[in-house]
C-alpha cells in the first residue's frame, strides 16, 4: 500500500464519523418529509367534509333556479313551497357547518372571494370595481373560500374616469 492510500485509510473511520454526524445534524434540521399522522387525517377529514359541502352547494344553486322558473310560470304554490322548505333545510345544515354564504352585491370587488364573469359599463351610482350582480353566490367555512361568488363587475365606461 503506498504512503497515500494508507493516509486515505488511516484517515476513513474520521471521514465517516464526520459524514455521519453531518447527515444527523442536516436531518435534524430538515424539515419532515411527512405530515405528523394526525394532521394529516385532519386534512384529509376536511377535505371530504368540504367535498359534502360543494355538493350541497350545487343542490342549492339546482332548486333556486327551479325556484325561479316555476315562480315565473305561476306553478304550484304547494311545490314551490316544498323547494323552499328544502334549500332552507340545506342551508341550515350548510350554517350548523359552519358554513357562510357569501352575496356581495353592491360591495368591491375582491379577488380571494370573488370570481369576476363579466365586466359592465358602471350603472348610475356604482363606481369601478363595485359588484353590480351575483351570478352565483359564494360560500365560505372559517377563514376558506369554499367557492367563490360569481360576480359581474362594473367598469369604468369609455370616456369616464374610476
Amino acid at each position: 500500500m503506498s504512503r497515500h492510500d494508507r493516509a486515505a485509510h488511516d484517515d476513513a473511520p474520521k471521514r465517516d464519523a464526520e459524514n455521519a454526524e453531518g447527515a444527523a445534524e442536516a436531518a435534524a434540521e430538515a424539515p419532515a418529509a411527512t405530515p405528523e399522522p394526525a394532521a394529516a387525517g385532519d386534512e384529509a377529514r376536511r377535505v371530504a367534509e368540504e367535498r359534502v359541502m360543494l355538493e350541497i352547494i350545487g343542490a342549492i344553486d339546482d332548486l333556486e333556479r327551479a325556484l325561479e322558473a316555476a315562480g315565473a310560470a305561476h306553478d304550484a304554490e304547494s311545490w314551490i313551497e316544498g323547494v323552499r322548505l328544502t334549500v332552507q333545510r340545506l342551508r341550515e345544515y350548510l350554517t350548523r357547518q359552519g358554513v357562510t354564504t357569501l352575496d356581495p352585491l353592491g360591495e368591491r370587488f375582491d379577488p380571494t372571494v370573488h370570481e369576476a364573469m363579466l365586466e359592465v359599463d358602471a350603472p348610475e351610482g356604482r363606481a369601478a370595481g363595485d359588484v353590480v350582480q351575483v351570478v352565483l353566490k359564494g360560500y365560505a367555512r372559517g377563514d376558506r373560500t369554499l367557492r367563490p361568488a360569481r360576480v359581474v363587475v362594473a367598469r369604468a365606461p369609455a370616456g369616464r374616469e374610476a
